[in-house]
C-alpha cells in the first residue's frame, strides 16, 4: 500500500512547516529550509518492499541538513540508497562531497551527520533499510558515503537497474516476495561497497558475483511463472546452462534447488498469512510456480517437517 502526501492543498505561507514535519516523518527527523519565497507544492509517496522504506520525494528547490539535534531527536537508524531522477543534488557527508546527477545515486548514514542541497525541482527515490541489513564494517560504510555512483561501471550499473525497477513495481510486490527483493538491492550494495574496497575474493570476482545477484533477481521476478526454467534464465542472461550451474556452486546449493527454496518460503509465508478467506494449500502452490500440489505438500513436508495444510492450521490458530 502506499501512502501518499501532498502540501498542494495548503498555501504557499503553510507548506515550509507543513513540509518539514512531513519529510521527517517519511524519512528521518531533519531540518529543512526550502529556497523559494513562494513554495512549490511537493509531494511523498512511501511503500514497504519487505524491510525496506521505498519512498519517492518531488519538490521545489530545498536543503536537508540531518545535524546532531536531529539526530538526538531518534528516529530509526537506518540506511538511505537514494536514486536521483530530476534535478542535481550536492551531498555531503563523513568530510566527502559529492553531486549527484540524474540517474545516479548515493548513500547516507542516519546516524552521523549529512546535508543534501537541491538547487532546482527535483524528483529523487529513498531506498531506505536497517544498517543490519548490510553485511559491511562501519569503515567501510563510512568511505562511500556521499559518494556519487552511476552506470559507468558495472556493478553500480546493475544496481542502477535493479533500483529503477524496484521503483516501478514496489507498489506491486508481492508481501511474500519482498524480503528477499530487499535483499537483493542490499547484496548488490554490499558487494559495491566491497568492490570499492577492494575485499572482493578470488574465488567472487565482482563480475561473477554481480551476475549471480542479477540472475536472483531475476529469478525472483518470475518466481510465480510454472514454466520459469534453467534453460530459460540461462537463456535471458545470454549463458549457457554450465555457466549457470557454476555460477550457484558458490551458495552451496544448485540453482534448481535455490528456486525451488524461494519458492517454498514464498509459500510458507502465503499460508501463514492473516486473512479472512484462507487460501487453500492448492491455490498457494499454483501461485508460487507448483504446477503440482501432491509434489508441492511433498517438498513442503521435507523443508519444514510439516504438511502445508497443518502448518496453515497451525498458523491460523496462534493468530485466532
Amino acid at each position: 500500500m502506499s501512502v501518499v502526501l501532498s502540501t498542494a492543498p495548503l498555501s504557499a505561507s503553510e507548506r515550509a512547516d507543513s513540509w518539514q514535519d512531513a519529510v521527517s516523518r517519511a524519512l528521518v527527523p531533519l531540518d529543512v529550509v526550502l529556497h523559494e519565497d513562494a513554495s512549490a507544492a511537493g509531494t511523498i509517496v512511501s511503500r514497504q518492499v519487505g524491510f525496506m522504506r521505498v519512498t519517492t520525494v518531488t519538490a521545489g528547490p530545498q536543503t536537508v541538513t540531518r545535524s546532531p539535534r536531529t539526530i538526538a531527536k531518534g528516529g530509526k537508524e537506518t540506511l538511505a540508497l537514494t536514486l536521483l531522477h530530476r534535478g542535481i543534488a550536492e551531498r555531503s557527508q563523513d568530510g566527502r562531497n559529492a553531486v549527484v546527477h540524474p540517474g545516479q545515486f548515493s548513500l547516507s548514514d542516519s546516524r552521523r551527520p549529512f546535508s543534501e542541497s537541491l538547487r532546482q525541482a527535483f524528483s529523487l527515490t529513498s531506498f531506505q533499510f536497517p544498517r543490519s541489513a548490510l553485511g559491511v564494517t562501519d569503515l567501510e560504510l563510512q568511505a562511500v558515503t556521499a559518494t556519487s555512483f552511476g552506470e559507468d561501471e558495472a556493478l553500480s550499473a546493475l544496481l542502477a537497474g535493479h533500483l529503477k525497477r524496484l521503483d516501478r513495481s514496489a507498489g506491486s510486490v508481492p508481501a511474500a516476495q519482498a524480503d528477499r527483493l530487499a535483499t537483493v538491492t542490499c547484496d548488490l550494495l554490499a558487494c559495491l561497497i566491497q568492490e570499492r574496497q577492494g575485499r572482493m575474493t578470488p574465488q567472487e570476482p565482482a563480475a561473477v558475483q554481480a551476475m549471480l545477484l542479477r540472475v536472483k533477481e531475476y529469478i525472483l521476478r518470475h518466481l510465480a511463472d510454472p514454466g520459469l526454467s534453467l534453460a530459460a534464465i540461462a537463456s535471458a542472461h545470454h549463458m549457457s546452462l554450465r555457466y549457470l550451474h557454476k555460477l550457484f556452486e558458490s551458495e552451496g546449493v544448485t540453482a534448481a534447488r535455490w528456486i525451488q527454496q524461494q519458492r517454498l518460503e514464498c509459500c510458507r509465508k502465503e499460508l501463514a498469512r492473516p486473512t479472512s478467506h484462507a487460501p487453500t494449500v492448492a491455490m498457494v502452490a499454483q501461485s508460487w510456480g507448483f504446477a503440482n500440489s501432491s509434489h508441492f505438500s511433498r517438498v513442503f513436508r521435507h523443508a519444514y517437517g510439516i504438511s502445508p495444510r497443518e502448518y496453515q492450521a497451525a498458523a491460523r490458530g496462534r493468530l485466532g
